[in-house]
């Protein structure tokens, strides 16, 4: 029997589905990455094009990207770095197709917002799509609940979704600042749409806003009314999107058991996107920039397990020779996604925009930047 799908099935590289988050075609000729002058070419173009260009990198880039990082943050850090730089016309955005979004949101209508590699996606950002959260609402409203639930958004998530949250008088969070956000929405209803990552909802609501899981449900949807009752709806102050990020979501309490028994005295420190039993089973939680500030407060010799992207680990372990910084799990991950932007797609991005060609410019239509803005500036707004 033959099965058919929504989803279009492209092969790397071959390609572009319009109507998905993100393409994967690059035009163009890449320069081979065994080319031994790629770091040498990309110091020259950047040279050559001086005050036009900003380049921003994320704290998940590989090192031969970040070398070429005029500041490097976390996603919103990162858009908010780029609208601060007015005077470039040209902002670099080394990390993954929703910050790219949130800084084309935030920059001037002169500015052009280039991702190096438009396969550079977020697989928590795709697990929700503008459809299935305006059929999620629909199932809302249709239990007459709809009026007295805030959506929240995660700014892990695609501008469709950051413009939906903000039609609806919704925030945007990020993992420093999801408590205030939570706090927000409680203060203006009594229910909560927490969209894509259900980790660091339920995490933020249960750990630090005092709520039971009893309070939590998981909204899927690819089942009929979320694979949940109208009760469960009803009586939910916590309705999670079942979205997840593919890096976090990774630890397990297993890796906690297995890393404390190893280093006597390890300190686990993890982010809030990892599941509730890790999170629970940890010395310390906290967003990219917390973990960083940690480490660079930690005590000399200490010991740290990491449960973050392993290129992040891997910089702070050589930045902190004086400590044992290591990876939570055996196994190493990076993110995939993240990792398509490489030297090779840097230096022809930078090459193509010394030739005043501009590729792979990132625009948000003017309708749902106006939006997605609205919920940006309603979190901008917390106290």
């Amino acid at each position: 029997m033959t099965t058919t799908t929504d989803l279009p099935l492209l092969f790397l590289g071959q390609g572009a589905d319009p109507a998905s988050e993100l393409g994967v075609q690059c035009p163009g000729e890449l320069p081979p990455a065994s080319d031994p002058d790629l770091v040498a070419r990309a110091a020259a173009a950047k040279a050559a094009l001086g005050d036009r260009v900003f380049v921003l990198g994320h704290h998940y880039q590989r090192d031969e990207v970040i070398q070429f990082a005029d500041v490097t943050g976390d996603s919103f850090k990162l858009a908010r770095d780029a609208a601060a730089r007015p005077e470039a016309p040209y902002i670099v955005f080394c990390g993954v197709h929703f910050m790219a979004e949130s800084a084309d949101i935030l920059t001037g209508d002169d500015q052009r917002v280039i991702l190096p590699d438009l396969a550079a996606g977020c697989s928590m950002a795709d697990m929700a799509t503008f459809d299935q959260v305006e059929e999620c609402w629909d199932v809302l409203t249709d239990l007459g609940i709809a009026d007295r639930v805030v959506p929240v958004t995660y700014m892990n998530s695609s501008a469709d979704i950051k413009a939906f949250v903000g039609r609806r008088d919704g925030v945007v969070c990020t993992s420093s600042n999801a408590e205030r956000a939570l706090g927000w929405a409680f203060e203006r209803g009594e229910q909560v749409l927490f969209l894509p990552d259900q980790h660091l909802g339920r995490n933020t609501a249960v750990l630090e806003m005092g709520l039971s899981l009893e309070d939590c449900v998981v909204y899927n949807p690819h089942r009929p009314n979320g694979g949940l009752t109208d009760e469960q709806l009803r009586g939910a102050k916590m309705i999670l999107w079942k979205g997840h990020c593919s890096v976090h979501g990774r630890f397990s309490k297993a890796s906690v058991d297995e890393v404390r028994e190893r280093v006597p005295g390890v300190n686990v420190l993890v982010h809030p996107e990892c599941r509730h039993e890790v999170v629970t089973a940890a010395d310390l939680v906290g967003s990219t920039e917390y973990i960083i500030k940690a480490l660079d407060a930690a005590e000399p010799g200490s010991s740290w397990a990491i449960g973050t992207e392993l290129n992040l680990v891997k910089r702070l372990a050589a930045a902190h020779p004086d400590k044992n910084v290591m990876f939570l799990d055996k196994t190493v991950c990076f993110c995939s996604t993240m990792n398509r932007i490489d030297l090779p797609h840097l230096v022809w991005t930078l090459e193509a925009l010394v030739r005043g060609e501009v590729p792979n410019q990132i625009t948000v239509d003017p309708e749902t930047a106006r939006h997605a803005k609205a919920a940006l500036d309603r979190m901008l707004a917390l106290p």
